[in-house]
């Protein structure tokens, strides 16, 4: 069974859905801000097949063609918002300083600005925007101004996960050439997603070195650089990050949840548990 709203908001777009199974092959057109809040979507951009998991979003451009889709034994609850790229230019003219603005009104070359197209950890502001939109989704709202307010509020709060997870981790990295550095971190996104998309399961080195196109040794460097933390260290702050997720949000036992998440051993997993959060699961839950 499955439920579909969707809202048109000026030239953007707004749909909410809650399945088990869906399956959806989207045209490029419009950019989106796409999350799960339980379960789980799968999706496919060319040759990157990405898991799509709780607390997390993807962000794609306007000239994507993607196809998406949901297979759960469990009832998958998600959202996306579109936007038109005449509504994102105006967004990114309305970031250019004061006294442009006023000086030169129409002196502006308006382009479709190019995001990395990553998984990006959904924070407490973004969230509570889609969350919001998904309240006004559900109660049937027409008032458009105030959808229209939501929605540059998700770009606001978008652009400064962006500064943060992609420009301010692109100046990180230790290359003089900017093409070198946004090239790499290009490269070390693909590297995080293939980490995120599979955290479940026994990842390999290797297999994330050739995802990413790089070898292991520029990898591990590279990804320290960024990211602070090794591939391996990112793993396992991911796992813990999901397993807080389930202890609040499921009754599934401390055991099950060691499972799903890709931990070998639940004792193991509650003394790390313990001395990351300095609370033990039973207590968090």
């Amino acid at each position: 069974m499955m439920s579909t709203k969707r809202i048109l908001v000026g030239s953007n777009e707004i749909v909410s859905q809650t399945s088990y199974k869906a399956n959806c092959t989207c045209l490029a057109g419009k950019y989106s801000i796409n999350v799960v809040f339980s379960g789980a979507a799968d999706y496919e951009l060319g040759n990157r097949a990405l898991r799509l998991h709780p607390e997390n979003f993807i962000f794609l451009n306007s000239d994507t063609n993607y196809s998406s889709k949901i297979d759960s034994a469990t009832q998958v609850k998600s959202l996306s918002v579109f936007f038109d790229p005449c509504f994102v230019q105006d967004f990114e003219y309305s970031r250019r300083s004061e006294s442009v603005l006023l000086d030169n009104p129409f002196d502006y070359k308006y382009e479709n600005p190019v995001f990395v197209e990553s998984i990006y950890p959904l924070q407490a502001s973004l969230k509570e925007n889609l969350l919001n939109i998904g309240t006004l989704l559900n109660s049937n709202t027409t008032n458009q101004m105030l959808l229209q307010d939501c929605l540059n509020d998700c770009l606001l709060n978008y652009y400064s996960i962006y500064n943060t997870e992609v420009v301010s981790r692109t100046a990180s990295l230790k290359f003089l050439s900017h093409v070198t550095k946004s090239e790499i971190l290009r490269r070390l996104c693909i590297a995080k997603d293939y980490i995120i998309s599979n955290y479940n399961k026994n990842i390999r080195l290797d297999d994330i070195a050739r995802t990413a196109c790089l070898s292991i040794n520029h990898l591990l460097r590279t990804f320290k650089q960024a990211y602070q933390q090794s591939p391996h260290q990112f793993l396992t702050t991911f796992r813990l990050q999901q397993a807080k997720y389930y202890l609040r949000n499921t009754d599934y036992p401390v055991s099950e949840i060691v499972d799903i998440v890709g931990f070998e051993c639940p004792s193991s997993f509650i003394r790390l548990f313990r001395s990351s959060f300095n609370i033990t699961p039973g207590q968090y839950r």
